[in-house]
């Protein structure tokens, strides 16, 4: 930034609340060159971001991040919770004392993070960065101006928004429409759509396709409204359904049958990008062809942390095993997936429910999850320097094996789920799913579920599409002047070996297969063309320096591990750190 700018920023959730908190940080610096700042909003309420807004979510649904796991804002979490009144925490469904350990409700979070945005507003203006907010102002198109070298912003009531820089922030976004007639629902949000009428029930069987926390958000907020909780003398909580809705139950479907490892104790809360490898060092894995090999990263910087991470585990097979140079990435993750893969998934949990709420309780932490987590987002912020071999291997064998172990599921979300599963509302079923076309005689929606060479078809009133947020293409990009002139396109990433598409990539996933500026053959990873520092790259392969992308739909090809607001964090603090040093 060499000349003062007008910076917009499209969304105020946390990407966009972590921008201005790095802002703030520099404000020294960059407050003679930022002059104004606009922050637009397509909700009235400015930021929380869609997983803890009223419009998106209710109070059954649990955040899975504690205060000592958020990153530096104005004022920690568990301070702020600490000077609400009784009855506001009351209204959030907090019972005091406050743990920085514990994990709350999703709308309470999001009102937190809606105090910090207006603290760091208040701040920056403070310090002479004039502010204006747009909330209820949807942005339908944005131009990038050749002849002003600017950026237009274009909002859906047709006014012009002029700025030298525009950072986009808009956050999740599921393109596919939900087909309420037939009961599919292309995403649980808002939740409140799923909902029944007050003083009606689903008494009938509900499906989900994930067994993962917002497959979780949907369980606790249905079964709350058909049934009550009851906690019992040994201290496990019992299910009890309302009268008429017996019949009502859900069924989770996941590819493998497994469900959410349980929360632990960490040594470090924070993750950190260099932690356990030196940027340099990282740097000089980097083969002749210019990629850094996953097989690489594993055996140079994975295997002798989690080597010492196992040993402090005290779990000496795993030290041994990692220790022969023949125990590679896909011998982990296929160990690893063993020792949580049981007969009965719900009676696994129920195991592990001891070994977590002893590592919780008494402060123990379990070493060889958090390093793996810490490795994994090291790597994903070089993800574009890895070949799409290794992407297509990320994608299709590690990144469902880190979201069972990583993502983990609050202590109190797991005894929420043994309560349903024990009174017979809650079971997961393995297998492939697809979703048929054609609606079935006396049905609403079939799904057909493949698990090995036995296919079932299953017909349910509602199914859930709980699978999470998947990466955007440029046909589904909201601003498509910039796709129609060029200047976005999508993540792609070449092949090391040529030869590797023909035998890597599925017939039905041909047409991801292209050819990158240097005319190798490649793959498109989803989402985005970024540059490290977040820079949107357009069909010249050149990076704009006055568009930027933080979008974790728009940034996932290149950024696969981008999950929470850690990340968030980090991304924010990059991008300001690449104005900085230009």
């Amino acid at each position: 930034m060499s000349s003062s700018v007008s910076l917009g920023i499209i969304g105020s959730g946390p990407s966009a609340l972590f921008l201005l908190k790095h802002l703030l940080d520099h404000r020294e610096r960059l407050s003679p060159l930022v002059r104004t700042i606009s922050i637009y909003e397509k909700s009235r309420n400015m930021g929380m971001g869609m997983p803890y807004s009223p419009e998106m979510t209710d109070i059954h649904s649990m955040s899975n991040i504690s205060s000592e796991e958020l990153p530096e804002l104005v004022q920690p979490f568990a301070d702020w919770l600490r000077q609400l009144s009784p009855a506001t925490l009351s209204e959030l469904g907090i019972k005091p004392p406050i743990d920085e350990s514990e994990v709350y409700p999703r709308l309470a979070l999001g009102r937190y993070l809606q105090a910090q945005y207006e603290s760091l507003i208040s701040l920056l203006m403070e310090g002479g960065i004039e502010v204006h907010q747009f909330p209820g102002c949807k942005i339908s198109d944005i131009r990038r101006e050749a002849a002003t070298g600017g950026v237009t912003v274009i909002t859906e009531t047709g006014s012009l928004h002029r700025f030298d820089r525009v950072v986009i922030a808009t956050g999740h976004r599921w393109p596919q429409e939900d087909e309420p007639d037939r009961g599919y629902y292309a995403s649980p949000w808002p939740i409140h759509k799923l909902m029944p009428e007050e003083g009606e029930y689903f008494n009938f069987p509900i499906g989900t396709l994930g067994a993962s926390l917002s497959a979780f958000d949907v369980i606790n907020s249905l079964a709350h409204r058909h049934g009550e909780f009851i906690s019992q003398e040994n201290g496990v909580m019992r299910y009890e359904p309302h009268s008429g809705a017996e019949n009502f139950r859900i069924v989770m479907h996941s590819s493998q049958g497994l469900l959410p490892h349980l929360q632990f104790a960490q040594e470090e809360a924070m993750r950190e990008i260099y932690r356990h490898v030196s940027r340099v060092d990282l740097l000089a894995l980097v083969d002749a062809k210019g990629f850094l090999r996953l097989e690489r990263y594993f055996d140079k910087v994975c295997r002798p942390t989690l080597i010492r991470a196992f040993g402090k585990d005290g779990i000496p097979d795993m030290v041994e095993l990692l220790s022969q140079p023949s125990f590679h990435l896909r011998d982990f993750v296929e160990k690893m997936t063993d020792k949580h893969d049981y007969a009965d998934a719900f009676e696994g949990m129920r195991k592990e429910m001891v070994e977590a709420r002893d590592s919780v309780l008494n402060e123990k932490p379990i070493h060889w999850k958090e390093y793996m987590d810490d490795l994994m987002y090291t790597l994903n912020f070089h993800a574009e320097l890895m070949p799409a071999e290794d992407h297509i291997t990320l994608a299709k064998e590690v990144m469902p094996f880190l979201m069972n172990v990583i993502a983990a599921m609050p202590l109190p979300s797991g005894a929420t789920m043994l309560a349903l599963h024990d009174a017979g509302k809650l079971d997961i079923v393995s297998g492939n799913v697809e979703i048929e076309e054609k609606q079935p005689l006396g049905g609403r929606i079939r799904i057909s579920v493949t698990e090995g060479k036995r296919e079932t078809a299953i017909d349910y009133d509602m199914f859930i599409d709980c699978s999470g947020q998947k990466a955007l293409e440029t046909k589904d990009y909201p601003f498509q002047s910039l796709v129609d002139h060029g200047r976005v396109r999508g993540a792609a990433v070449a092949f090391s070996d040529d030869h590797a598409a023909d035998t890597m990539v599925p017939e039905e996933k041909r047409n991801k297969i292209t050819t990158d500026d240097e005319g190798r053959t490649a793959y498109l990873v989803g989402g985005l063309d970024i540059d490290p520092r977040y820079r949107i790259v357009g069909a010249d392969g050149k990076p704009d320096t006055r568009l930027y992308e933080i979008s974790f739909p728009l940034t996932t090809g290149l950024r696969p591990y981008s999950y929470g607001l850690q990340a968030c964090g980090d991304t924010a603090r990059l991008l300001v750190e690449g104005w900085m040093e230009s």
